[in-house]
C-alpha cells in the first residue's frame, strides 16, 4: 500500500480521470444499480463535506494481477490502459460520475424498481435555507426535465436554462464545471441583480465550493500488491459494504482472457436449481473444489518425479490458493466437478438429507464433491459408499467443520483418497467424537448434529404417524415433514419438566404438519388414543410406528417422561455409535443422562421389564424362555440360539422392538440362569452376554451387533435379559452358526418372525428402505 492519502483527490480530478480513461473498474460486472432516491442522498452528503468513505484503487502494471477493465458507465474515452483500477468505491464513485459529469441523464430505478431516466437539481432557497434539511434541496427530475401529473399534464418544466433560472433549480452536472457554472450564474443574477447576489453567494458557500474542494480519501495500493492481499485491504476498508470475494476477482482475472466467469457459474449453478439440497450452492465453494483438485493433481506430478516429498507443493484450497487458480486450471476440473454434483446430491438423500437448511455441515459438500471427483467410478461402489458415510458422519458427529476448515478439506481430499485404497482411517474420523452428554444440549437446528440425529431418525426407517410409509423425499416434502416435540412443550411445562430437557433432540422426532397439529398440547397417552381414533389405526400398529422413530410405546402411552427420556437417549447413542463405527464417550458415573439416578424420576430396570411382561408379546414385544437350553431335554440347542437370533433379526428389518429372554410365552418367569451351565466358568450374565455377542456378530455382523442394547432386570427372583432392538438402516441378513450356513432374512410380522424369499424380500426392501 503506498499510503492513506494525505493529499487526496479532490472529487472533479478523481472524476476527470474516470473521464479520461485513466481511472476504470477491473470487470467484476456486478451489475451496480442504485436507486434514484440513493442518488439523492449521496449528493446531499457531498454537498455537506459528509464522509461517503474511502475509496481503494490498483495501481495496473502487475503482471500476475491482471484485470480486464472497463470505463465507467456512460464514459466515452478511447480504448486505453488505465493507470489505476477502481476496487472499493465503485458504485458511489459511478453515480456521482454519472449525475456530474456525464451530461446525460441518469438510468436509475424509482421506488417501484422501474427503470426511469434522472437529472438532479438543487433547489436554491432550500439549500441556503439553514432549518431545512439538505436532502430536501435535491430535486430528482425526469430526464427531458419535465414533471408530468397522473394526467400526463406537466405541472413543472426546467427543460432550459431560462426555466431553470426562473424555479431557482440549479442543474448539478454544472457543478464541477466552472465557465458553465458562471454562464448559470449570469442569467440567474440577471433577473434581480440586488436580491439574487446574497443568494447566490450563499448558495456557492453552501452547495459548490463543497463539491469543488470535496476531498475524496484515497487507498492506492502498489502494482506489486499480489491478489491475495488486495482481498484483505479490501475487507478492512469495505467492513459495511459487499465482500470483495475471491470469485469477484478471478471474474474479473478471467475477463482478461475474454472468459465470462459469472455466465459459465450461473449455467453450471442452474442446472442445480432442481436440487433443494444444494440452492444455496455458493461459487466460493465451487472454486474451493476445483482447487483442491488442480494442488492435488500438482503434487502428484511433483511426486512421480521427486523424491523429496517435504518440497512437494501443498494440496490445499485457501484464499491465496483460489486466487492463484488459472483459466486453465478453471476449464480442466470445471465439468468433472459439474458432472459429480448431482452424485453428491445423491448421496445426501441417500442419508435422508433433503434441502439446504438440513444440511448439517453445507461446507462439508467441498471435500466431499472433491473426493468423489478424485475416486471417480470407485465412489459408485457399495463398499466405498459406506467408507464415505462413515467419514461423512464422523464429520457431523465429531461437529468437525464449525471453525477454520481450509486445512481439514486438504487432508479430507488426501486421507480419505488414500483409505479407499487401503490406507489408515482419516483425521476426521480419528479424531472425531461425541460426548453422550451432548445429546441433552442439541436443542436447535442450528447445530448440526441436531440436523445429523433428525437425518439419521429418517435414513433408519421412521414412519409417517398417519400413515406409517417410510419417510422418504416425497413424503418429507408433501407433508411438511420436521422436527417436533414428542411431548410436547405445554405438557412438559405442566409436569415441571425442565425446558432443556424438553426441548433436547431426545424429546423431538420427524413428524408432519397434519400429525403435530392433532398432537397440539395434550399428554402422550392422549393424542395417540386421538390418532388412533381418528385415523382407524390399531394400537399395535402405532407401537410399530413408534419403534421406527426409537420411541418405547410402553413409556409413551404410560406419560412417564423419564423412562420414555432414559430409552431413547440410549437408542440415539446407538445411532451415533452405528454411524461413525466408533463408541461415544459416556460418563462413568451416569451423570450424561439426567434421568439415570433413580431420584430422577425414572423406573427402575426391574419395573420397567415387569411393565413389559405385563403388557404381553405384540407386534413390537417378544419373549423367549431361554437362549440355549431347551426346556424339554435339559440339553444345550442350536434351535433355541436361532430362535434368539431371529427375532433380534426380525425386529431390526422391521422397525426395532425389545426381546424378553428368560420369560415364557404366557409371561411366567424362567430366568436365563438356565442356560448359565453353557457358559464354562463365567456361569453368570457377563459370560451370557459375551456368548450373546458373539452370537450377533458371527450371525448379523459386526455393525448390526453394534445397535444392540442388553441390561438385566430381577423379577420373582430370577434374572431377565431385556434386549433392545434398533431399526436397521439396511437390510440385515442372519446365517445360521450351525447347519446350513445359508443367510435368511427374517421380518417381524404381527406377534411372530418369518423368512421371506425371492421377490418376497425384494419387494419388502424396496417398501422399508425406499431409498
Amino acid at each position: 500500500m503506498d499510503r492513506f492519502s494525505n493529499d487526496a483527490m479532490l472529487l472533479s480530478e478523481l472524476l476527470k480521470r474516470a473521464q479520461s480513461g485513466s481511472l476504470q473498474l477491473p470487470d467484476f460486472q456486478r451489475g451496480w444499480v442504485w436507486d434514484d432516491s440513493h442518488i439523492a442522498s449521496l449528493l446531499a452528503s457531498v454537498s455537506l463535506s459528509y464522509p461517503i468513505g474511502a475509496v481503494m484503487t490498483l495501481r495496473t502494471g502487475n503482471p500476475d494481477v491482471r484485470f480486464k477493465p472497463r470505463p465507467l458507465e456512460s464514459v466515452q474515452a478511447e480504448c486505453i490502459e488505465p493507470e489505476l483500477l477502481l476496487l472499493d468505491g465503485q458504485q458511489r464513485t459511478t453515480s456521482l460520475y454519472l449525475a456530474l459529469m456525464s451530461g446525460e441523464p441518469v438510468k436509475t430505478t424509482d421506488v417501484r424498481k422501474n427503470t426511469v431516466y434522472r437529472r438532479y437539481f438543487v433547489h436554491i432557497p432550500t439549500a441556503v435555507n439553514p432549518d431545512a434539511d439538505r436532502e430536501d434541496a435535491v430535486r430528482s427530475i425526469a430526464g427531458d426535465g419535465l414533471v408530468r401529473n397522473f394526467r400526463g399534464e406537466v405541472e413543472l418544466d426546467v427543460s432550459t436554462r431560462t426555466a431553470q433560472v426562473a424555479q431557482e433549480l440549479f442543474p448539478m452536472e454544472l457543478v464541477l464545471d466552472p465557465t458553465e457554472t458562471a454562464h448559470w450564474q449570469h442569467e440567474y443574477m440577471a433577473v434581480d441583480p440586488m436580491t439574487r447576489l446574497q443568494t447566490w453567494i450563499a448558495f456557492n458557500a453552501a452547495i459548490i465550493t463543497p463539491f469543488l474542494q470535496y476531498r475524496v480519501p484515497i487507498i492506492e495500493l502498489k502494482k506489486e500488491t499480489p491478489k491475495e492481499a488486495v482481498c484483505n485491504v479490501f475487507e478492512k476498508v469495505n467492513t459495511g459494504g459487499v465482500s470483495l470475494t475471491v470469485f469477484e476477482l478471478l471474474t474479473a482475472t478471467y475477463a482478461a482472457d475474454d472468459f465470462n466467469l459469472r455466465d459459465d457459474w450461473e449455467a453450471r449453478k442452474g442446472k442445480l436449481a432442481d436440487h433443494a439440497v444444494l440452492s444455496s450452492f455458493p461459487a466460493t465453494d465451487y472454486l474451493q473444489i476445483l482447487t483442491l483438485l488442480t494442488t492435488r493433481e500438482r503434487r502428484e506430478s511433483y511426486l512421480a518425479s521427486n523424491a523429496a516429498e517435504d518440497r512437494a507443493p501443498a494440496v490445499s484450497c485457501k484464499r491465496r490458493d483460489v486466487l492463484r487458480l488459472e483459466l486453465s486450471d478453471y476449464e480442466r476440473w470445471a465439468d468433472a466437478v459439474s458432472a459429480v454434483l448431482p452424485k453428491v446430491v445423491r448421496f445426501l438423500h441417500g442419508e435422508h438429507i433433503f434441502q439446504a437448511r438440513d444440511l448439517p455441515y453445507s461446507t462439508q459438500v467441498v471435500p466431499l464433491a472433491a473426493i468423489m471427483v478424485a475416486l471417480g467410478d470407485k465412489a459408485d461402489s457399495q463398499p466405498v459408499l459406506q467408507l464415505l458415510r462413515r467419514w461423512f458422519w464422523c464429520g457431523v458427529f465429531g461437529e468437525m467443520y464449525g471453525g477454520s476448515t481450509e486445512t481439514r478439506f486438504a487432508n479430507d481430499l488426501q486421507d480419505v483418497v488414500a483409505w479407499v485404497g487401503g490406507g489408515e482411517e482419516p483425521r476426521t474420523v480419528r479424531e472425531s467424537q461425541f460426548q453422550s452428554s451432548r445429546l441433552v444440549t442439541l436443542r436447535t437446528r442450528n447445530s448440526a448434529a441436531y440436523k445429523g440425529l433428525y437425518a439419521q431418525q429418517m435414513r433408519r426407517g421412521g414412519q409417517d404417524f398417519r400413515t406409517g410409509t417410510p419417510i422418504d423425499l416425497h413424503t418429507f416434502v408433501e407433508d411438511a415433514v420436521d422436527v417436533h416435540h414428542i411431548f410436547p412443550k405445554a405438557w412438559t411445562r405442566g409436569q415441571k419438566i425442565p425446558d432443556g430437557h424438553a426441548d433436547s433432540i431426545v424429546n423431538r422426532t420427524t413428524i408432519d404438519a397434519k400429525t403435530n397439529r392433532r398432537i397440539g398440547g395434550a399428554a402422550p397417552s392422549r393424542y395417540l388414543a386421538r390418532i388412533e381414533t381418528s385415523d382407524g389405526m390399531k394400537p399395535e400398529d402405532l407401537d410399530v410406528i413408534l419403534r421406527s422413530h426409537d420411541i418405547d410405546p410402553l413409556t409413551l402411552r404410560a406419560d412417564d417422561f423419564p423412562s420414555f427420556f432414559t430409552a431413547r437417549f440410549e437408542r440415539l447413542i446407538k445411532q451415533i455409535e452405528e454411524a461413525t463405527g466408533k463408541p461415544v464417550n459416556r460418563a462413568a458415573d451416569g451423570s450424561d443422562n439426567p434421568y439415570t439416578a433413580p431420584e430422577a424420576g425414572s423406573e427402575s430396570i426391574d419395573d420397567a421389564v415387569q411393565r413389559v411382561i405385563t403388557a404381553g408379546e405384540s407386534r413390537v414385544v417378544e419373549f423367549k424362555s431361554t437362549g440355549r437350553r431347551n426346556l424339554r431335554t435339559g440339553d444345550k440347542d442350536p434351535a433355541m440360539e436361532f430362535a434368539v437370533l431371529k427375532s433380534v433379526a426380525g425386529f431390526m428389518n422391521n422397525h426395532g422392538g425389545t426381546l424378553l429372554v428368560g420369560v415364557a410365552d404366557d409371561g411366567a418367569v424362567v430366568g436365563i440362569e438356565e442356560d448359565f451351565a453353557f457358559q464354562g466358568q463365567k456361569q453368570n450374565t457377563d459370560g451370557w452376554e459375551l456368548w450373546l455377542t458373539d452370537l450377533l456378530t458371527t450371525s448379523l455382523g459386526k455393525a448390526p451387533a453394534a445397535d444392540v442394547s442388553v441390561d438385566y432386570a430381577e423379577v420373582d427372583g430370577r434374572t431377565v435379559a431385556r434386549i433392545v432392538v434398533g431399526p436397521a438402516a439396511r437390510p440385515v441378513f442372519a446365517t445360521p452358526t450351525k447347519g446350513e450356513k445359508r443367510p435368511v432374512f427374517l421380518v417381524r410380522f404381527n406377534s411372530s418372525t418369518r423368512e421371506l424369499v425371492g421377490q418376497e424380500i425384494l419387494d419388502y426392501q424396496a417398501q422399508r428402505w425406499p431409498n
